[in-house]
């Protein structure tokens, strides 16, 4: 009898889960929407540029001037990614984060209301300042207020929002491209104003992460903040004796309760005891960069339109039909994000990746790919998906997971904040 209950409460508890998740879960959503306008912009902004009441009112931008325009938010977010570490563990995670939505905000309705190509530009400049600041913040708090079982799922959730916003973009676009007057590309932008507020407005009832609060010695506070986050007394007690006790070979021990935010953590997370760590999270993420995603969803149509296809059929294949399928491979890649081990994702993600790159490369430079004809182009347009939905699916996840989990406390912050920076430098 006792076991028949038991069945037939389980699926009751799992539409429950469902209905109503846990409070950890709801804050790393909430916190996640700053990867979501990331996407978004990177899916609207270059569709932005090529509208024709665009052109009208602001300019018909040159290859040179649509690059700088698209990529200025990259070269602001640079380098003040370095400081966002330095700046989270002195104010906490919530509080930078806040403080960037409300900026961003304000950047994104300047975009909106541009009148001219230099106000545009402003106001992608601190859009990009911004992100700088707290996108690596974004992996660092969910990191700190996820369980240990939990942990992967929940930091790839803004990786998983950013395919979902670049996806949104794109549509967003293709929707607005037939309202008559300067809506068409303006809308965009209010909608990611909106978007910014929405995460302001999300911040003010974040807890701050306990994690950062026993780095200051705020025990009672930490413990409350748990409770907020909807954790069992167990796993408050577990994470109590592990962030207090730490293992004798474990990471940050001599930390706990000291001022972090001093120029030391620059140097300290190259000291010998953590160099390692912080080399492997540069590399990791640098390769991940460097694989050549960028180049497929920038230059997509090209490769596209090279394979044979028309102009508008490429560039919508390369938009809309691309991101909808990155965002659904994306889904379940984030679903079980904590049952694949994460040297298993990265190795078979590498094989994939290199790959599919060794063979368009080799068809292109076999001439096998002829506009109109040949089996070639659609090898070539079959790769290129497959290449997107397996970066989402592994590299692009669990790249910025295992950065965050490798760090120790105290030096996780400031290590994210410099490998956010390399992401900017390289995408730039």
């Amino acid at each position: 009898m006792a076991t028949s209950a038991t069945t037939a409460r389980e699926p009751r508890t799992i539409m429950r889960r469902i209905i109503c998740p846990r409070k950890y879960f709801r804050a790393a959503v909430y916190m996640s929407l700053g990867g979501f306008l990331n996407g978004y912009d990177m899916g609207s902004i270059g569709s932005i540029t090529e509208m024709p009441t665009f052109q009208t009112s602001i300019a018909v931008l040159s290859p040179t001037m649509r690059g700088l325009t698209v990529s200025s938010l990259l070269l602001m977010g640079a380098i003040p990614s370095l400081f966002a570490g330095l700046l989270a563990d002195k104010y906490g995670h919530v509080c930078i984060v806040l403080a960037g939505a409300i900026c961003f905000t304000i950047g994104a309705a300047l975009e909106a209301g541009s009148r001219n190509l230099a106000t545009l530009l402003v106001g992608r400049s601190l859009v990009g300042i911004i992100e700088g600041l707290y996108l690596g913040n974004l992996n660092v708090y969910i990191c700190e207020i996820a369980p240990r079982a939990r942990r992967g799922q929940l930091v790839a959730m803004p990786q998983a929002l950013v395919t979902l916003g670049t996806c949104v973009g794109y549509f967003t676009c293709y929707g607005t491209i037939k309202i008559p007057g300067e809506l068409e590309w303006r809308l965009p932008f209010i909608i990611q104003a909106g978007g910014g507020a929405l995460l302001a407005l999300a911040c003010l009832f974040l807890p701050e992460s306990p994690r950062w609060l026993i780095a200051r010695g705020r025990m009672q506070e930490a413990v409350h903040h748990m409770e907020l986050l909807d954790f069992g007394r167990d796993e408050i007690q577990q994470d109590l004796r592990d962030m207090v006790n730490p293992p004798p070979r474990g990471s940050g021990n001599d930390a706990m309760g000291q001022p972090q935010f001093s120029w030391h953590a620059v140097t300290d997370i190259f000291r010998k005891k953590y160099r390692f760590r912080t080399t492997l999270a540069l590399f990791i993420l640098g390769m991940v960069q460097l694989c050549g995603i960028d180049g497929v969803l920038y230059y997509a149509p090209t490769l596209f339109a090279q394979a044979g296809l028309p102009a508008e059929t490429a560039s919508f294949i390369a938009s809309g039909v691309s991101g909808v399928l990155m965002f659904a491979i994306s889904v379940p890649a984030f679903l079980l994000a904590d049952r694949w081990g994460r040297r298993t994702i990265v190795l078979w993600g590498g094989i994939l990746l290199a790959g599919c790159m060794a063979i368009i490369g080799s068809l292109y430079a076999s001439d096998s790919v002829l506009s109109g004809r040949g089996a070639g182009r659609w090898a070539v347009i079959t790769l290129i998906f497959v290449f997107a939905m397996t970066y989402v699916s592994t590299w692009g996840i669990v790249g910025k997971i295992y950065a965050s989990e490798i760090q120790p406390a105290h030096t996780r912050a400031t290590a994210n904040a410099l490998v956010q920076a390399l992401n900017f430098g390289q995408v730039t």
